[in-house]
């Protein structure tokens, strides 16, 4: 190669760098505005006002410029800003702007034409923004302020079936202190303990609260919030000097305890459920369900403030609305739930921990979700204190634990499920009297030293006297009749593995951890409701309410309806099947020998099962048991009610259940 060539081609890559190097630091007008679009959208107003001409920064200063745009986007709840850029066609200093930003009353859309300037700033020339106010929000000028006003909505109310209200928007008393009228020295002192008595709050806490910053002497300072209810306390503490009531909106919960963990109750939306629900139009005030049909419909419920944003000029007149949302109120939720049914539930439960369901057989309305112990959902829309918080989560009866969500051992409430299947698929003959002998029993030597065992030693028994003696040993060998794979299949038929339909979610009923009975010592197990069996109270009544459907396992609902019941599984039982066991129910009631005989009320005709499962840790050890007890009215069937109560081994299982289930049919019924 000559040195003439060698010389052109380094001449040629030194010219196409320097073009390189031009065009990667000059952005075009449009790029640079995409740019003060980016920081907008991340609220980076720092960002934003680098980006400014010289001209715009000599307008307003950094701070200005960032003081006035918080203030203004924190005031109109300013959320996500959706933007589009175009450069003009015809002069490259103009770029044009379109943007929707979501704010507390609705969208605020722009439309601008926004002059840019090539400036050298520093050493580097581009393009700057000649801004004006137009760019907080459209049409706003220079002396112009922002006016936000609320209007604020309702939202939705909670009633029973009968109208009576659940959870409704009423109002709760505000105590208040006034530091000026609160005397001095002693005086002072003996009030501020007299008022953090009455409060169950301490002294500590009220002085913090009058030292804070911007208290005056004629300060209203907020101590804590009480029920409105409660006019005695008000009283008291109201005829103390310096003390004062102010009525506030709360959300009211009128069935307290009975019915909270089904109500549920709202708190204030914290950091983590507004980053978990982005541009959904809640804000660091918004209230929202956070348990129970609080939270489950909450859409329905909430209330959707309105708002207008105006602009307003020097002189405080309106020059235009730049966004205007009608509030909107939540809608009301009717429940087929019955308070009555609900206080006389949880009246029988609240001195135990355990659970219970009331449900009408015949249109699936259910009547009662009770969880004892419970909570009181007014104090936490109140204001719980830590202190009282952590008395709730450290006792060991666990009174904030749903417990009528839970599914659990039915121990042989089951074996009326195992009769079922048995008899559908010619397993048994329920007229054959089955001989057994003595109290324990074990299919052959390969179960090693575990026994199935019953309380009761007849000689014989046939389906009707296995059930009403609860007899385990015949369910056990029943089950083995049946067969792991019949026996799997057909509990399928009445909803094990699957999710209830209905709107408070419930834990999915289970015949086995992995649905499937692997060996005999199972398989027998499970034919009395022991095993890995676990199910709800609320699937358990389904399956009974299929004897008084002709085998046809009710649809539950929880929603007022006038709509025809319906089923959610059809024919689960054959109508042949639900006649034979209607019948040999109502034997474990009306029978001498029956295991739920004390609950026999003479007018009311009812059928039912008891069942007691065992969790011992070795067979032939004592352990903790519980008690079940599922009974229903077997003439015009309208009342099906299943109580299970923890912890039953010194109570006599079962039999601690049955006066309560009785209690419950002599209140409602009789």
């Amino acid at each position: 190669m000559s040195q003439k060539k060698q010389l052109i081609i380094p001449c040629l890559i030194f010219i196409a760098l320097l073009l390189l190097a031009g065009c990667g630091a000059q952005q075009s007008a449009s790029d640079r505005f995409q740019g003060y679009t980016k920081a907008w959208q991340k609220k980076d107003f720092g960002g934003m006002y680098a980006l400014l001409s010289k001209s715009a920064k000599k307008a307003i200063s950094k701070h200005d410029f960032v003081a006035r745009y918080t203030k203004i986007y924190s005031g109109i709840e300013a959320g996500s800003l959706h933007t589009s850029v175009k450069p003009d066609k015809n002069k490259k200093t103009i770029v044009h702007f379109k943007g929707v930003l979501e704010t507390a009353a609705g969208p605020v859309r722009f439309s601008e034409s926004v002059p840019m300037i090539q400036e050298k700033h520093g050493k580097e020339t581009n393009w700057y923004l000649k801004w004006n106010p137009s760019l907080i929000l459209p049409g706003m000028q220079t002396g112009d302020t922002v006016s936000v006003a609320t209007q604020p909505a309702n939202r939705g109310e909670i009633f029973d079936r009968n109208g009576k209200p659940l959870a409704m928007n009423g109002n709760a008393a505000r105590i208040d202190l006034v530091p000026g009228k609160l005397g001095t020295g002693a005086a002072r002192d003996k009030t501020l303990k007299q008022v953090a008595q009455l409060l169950g709050t301490t002294t500590d806490s009220i002085n913090q609260a009058l030292n804070q910053g911007w208290v005056q002497a004629d300060s209203l300072v907020p101590i804590k919030v009480i029920s409105a209810s409660d006019t005695s306390l008000i009283k008291k503490v109201t005829n103390l000097p310096g003390v004062y009531r102010t009525t506030i909106a709360t959300r009211v919960y009128p069935d307290g305890k009975a019915s909270g963990h089904l109500t549920g109750y709202v708190g204030q939306v914290t950091a983590d459920i507004l980053k978990a629900h982005p541009n959904a139009g809640y804000t660091a005030n918004s209230m929202i369900g956070r348990t129970g049909l609080e939270q489950i419909y909450e859409n329905k419920l909430r209330a959707r403030d309105g708002a207008v944003i105006r602009i307003l000029n020097k002189d405080g007149n309106e020059k235009k609305i730049v966004a205007q949302k009608a509030p909107k109120n939540g809608t009301d939720i009717h429940l087929t739930i019955d308070q009555k049914v609900q206080d006389t539930l949880y009246a029988q439960m609240k001195n135990d921990a355990g659970t219970a369901v009331a449900l009408n057989p015949k249109t699936g309305d259910v009547l009662g979700l009770v969880s004892a112990p419970s909570y009181d959902p007014n104090a936490f829309v109140l204001g719980l204190s830590a202190a009282d918080y952590q008395k709730l989560s450290e006792n060991k009866m666990k009174p904030l634990m749903n417990r009528f969500t839970q599914a659990s051992t039915p121990g042989s409430v089951f074996k009326a499920l195992t009769a079922a299947i048995a008899l559908d698929q010619k397993a048994i003959d329920p007229n054959q009297a089955i001989a057994i002998k003595g109290k324990r029993w074990q299919k052959d030597a390969s179960w090693g030293n575990y026994y199935v065992t019953r309380l009761d030693s007849a000689s014989k028994v046939n389906l009707a006297s296995a059930l009403y003696r609860s007899d385990n040993i015949y369910f056990a060998q029943t089950a083995l009749k049946i067969g792991a794979a019949a026996f799997a299949s057909d509990a399928r038929k009445y909803g094990l593995g699957e999710s209830i339909p209905f709107p408070y979610p419930m834990q999915r009923s289970t015949l086995s951890n992995d649905g499937k009975l692997g060996s005999d010592l199972l398989l027998a197990n499970s034919g009395y409701g022991q095993g890995e069996v676990s199910v709800t109270p609320l699937e358990m009544s389904l399956i009974y309410s299929s004897f008084s459907n002709q085998g046809n396992m009710i649809q539950p609902r929880l929603l007022l309806t006038d709509a025809a019941p319906s089923y959610w599984k059809k024919q689960a039982m054959s109508a042949a099947t639900a006649q034979l066991l209607n019948k040999d129910l109502t034997q474990v009631i009306s029978n001498p020998a029956g295991t739920g005989h004390d609950a026999a009320i003479t007018g009311i005709p009812l059928a039912g099962k008891t069942g007691t499962p065992e969790f011992k840790k070795k067979q032939g050890k004592s352990g903790r048991e519980n008690g079940w007890f599922i009974a229903y009215n077997t003439k015009d069937p309208k009342l099906l009610v299943t109580i299970l109560i923890e912890n039953t081994q010194k109570h006599g299982g079962s039999h601690y259940v049955t006066p309560k289930v009785k209690n419950v049919f002599e209140n409602l019924i009789k």
